[in-house]
């Protein structure tokens, strides 16, 4: 039988098995639920660094967007002025193509005057990156740049070429303010 100190001490070793066993019970939850929050922190960082990335991203094609809208507006902000001067770079050029050889000997003054002002006008459209084109009979038509503002068979051309110039055209940088205005041949062949 056994002794009534065996009895205890068993009872001892039970309740501090017991014990421990709640111990460690108690630990792993601790850690389990250590390693939980843990692994939300993680995934609140990783949502943070995400929404970050992202910020910065449209931070910078913001950025960019900016830049480039102000590069626009200093390029072509004036297109709309640059459009309203082209018809007195059209008159001041047919007043100078009208002039009789009589008429520049006997206004040399004021013919030379319109002279400078078409050539003034001619240097602050090239300062503002406005071209002349200038297409010359024989040219290709090319529907880019010019405007047909009639079809008519010419003898002696062929199907697409320019017949005539009716009105130069212009660009403002890389576009198109005014197309050239011209007559285009239709001969077949």
């Amino acid at each position: 039988m056994p002794r009534e100190d065996e009895f205890l001490d068993d009872i001892e070793t039970s309740e501090a098995e017991l014990e421990a066993e709640e111990l460690a019970e108690d630990a792993a939850l601790e850690l389990e639920e250590e390693a939980d929050e843990l692994e939300a922190l993680r995934a609140e960082r990783d949502d943070f660094r995400d929404k970050f990335m992202r910020a910065l991203a449209d931070a910078e094609n913001s950025r960019k967007r900016a830049d480039k809208q102000r590069r626009e507006a200093e390029q072509y902000g004036g297109s709309k002025l640059a459009r309203d001067m082209l018809p007195v770079y059209d008159n001041l050029q047919r007043a100078m193509d009208a002039v009789s050889d009589e008429q520049r000997e006997a206004m040399g003054a004021m013919l030379e005057g319109l002279e400078l002002t078409l050539r003034e006008l001619k240097n602050t459209f090239k300062k503002h990156g406005i071209e002349v084109i200038a297409p010359e009979v024989g040219d290709k038509f090319d529907p880019n740049e010019h405007e047909a503002m009639f079809e008519a068979p010419v003898p002696g051309t062929k199907a697409g070429e320019i017949i005539q110039v009716s009105a130069v055209g212009f660009m403002l940088h890389d576009r198109l303010l005014r197309p050239a205005q011209v007559g285009v041949s239709s001969m077949a062949g």
